[in-house]
């Protein structure tokens, strides 16, 4: 079995055709592809797709094969990535993600830190949707990130930074903004803007919350992330739940509000590969608790009242 075995899979499971597979992405011919999918499936001993008049489509082992297939080609890739910067040596480096507007809360500690053991090191920073922090953490493209407990990521660990209570965000001017907190019965006769669609960890912290609450939220509107969500909030006048973090970048057009009872929580983890060997890696997770004691020690309170 050789690498193009596997891109060659890759490519067929998603196109759904072996024609279109040869054509578009493999530039080789459907006979030569369909012996080389044979041979694979051979090696593994399963058959991995159902043939159709139509195209293909994977068979249960198939679906199986091709997570692993997938993560396998990532792992590659990073080993290379990994290899190339060890051969040319450079300043120490280290590249960290977040979650848009979590920067302003961890950043300068963080910075505090790293700089207090490595006074010239060189730090990138790059701000993604969690789902897209854990692929770039699998491929190699980051050290570290601040990022949900995503499922499915293998090869990647998760060290608990703190839970995060989630806040109501609605227009400055709605009804409901001179209350100090929000029911969860008020919340169901609103329009609701989803500020999770990019993040399926959050969605099923909400989607929990409002089945236990007896209220459904069905969104109306969809933002591609948490800061589009509050636009939609201002110009829809609908309300949305996002994590307490994100009043970091409140609109002034829009306020955030507690929510009445326990409110639901999110955890917020610090992300790496487990091959990663970084020392500036290690030395920071071995800092980890004097970081979220130094983010404690800091109010981020400001604009909802989260206390019982």
């Amino acid at each position: 079995m050789e690498l193009r075995h596997l891109r060659y899979f890759v490519a067929v499971a998603e196109e759904g055709s072996l024609l279109t597979a040869a054509q578009r992405r493999l530039n080789t011919s459907q006979p030569s592809l369909s012996r080389q999918i044979r041979d694979l499936e051979l090696e593994v001993g399963a058959q991995l797709f159902d043939r159709q008049a139509r195209g293909v489509s994977l068979t249960p082992a198939g679906r199986v094969f091709l997570d692993h297939v997938r993560f396998a080609l990532l792992q590659v890739e990073a080993a290379v990535d990994g290899a190339r910067r060890a051969a040319e040596p450079q300043r120490p480096s280290l590249s960290i993600g977040f979650l848009v507007g979590l920067e302003v809360t961890w950043l300068p500690h963080l910075l505090r830190i790293l700089r207090e053991d490595t006074p010239d090191i060189e730090v990138t920073l790059c701000s993604l949707s969690s789902p897209e922090l854990a692929v770039a953490l699998v491929r190699g493209k980051l050290d570290v990130a601040f990022l949900r407990r995503e499922q499915h990521s293998m090869g990647l660990k998760f060290k608990l930074l703190t839970e995060e209570p989630l806040i109501a965000v609605l227009p400055a001017g709605h009804r409901l903004a001179s209350r100090k907190k929000i029911s969860p019965k008020d919340l169901a006769s609103e329009v609701y803007v989803s500020s999770a669609r990019t993040s399926p960890v959050l969605q099923d912290v909400i989607l929990d919350y409002a089945s236990k609450a007896g209220i459904v939220l069905k969104a109306r509107y969809e933002g591609e992330n948490i800061s589009s969500a509050m636009s939609l909030v201002a110009s829809t006048g609908g309300v949305t739940l996002v994590p307490l973090y994100a009043q970091n970048i409140l609109s002034p057009n829009v306020v955030a509000r507690a929510l009445d009872g326990v409110p639901p929580t999110v955890e917020l983890t610090l992300g790496y590969n487990e091959a990663n060997s970084s020392p500036l890696l290690q030395g920071l997770l071995s800092r980890v608790d004097e970081l979220t004691e130094s983010v404690g020690n800091q109010s981020v309170i400001q604009y909802a009242d989260t206390s019982q």
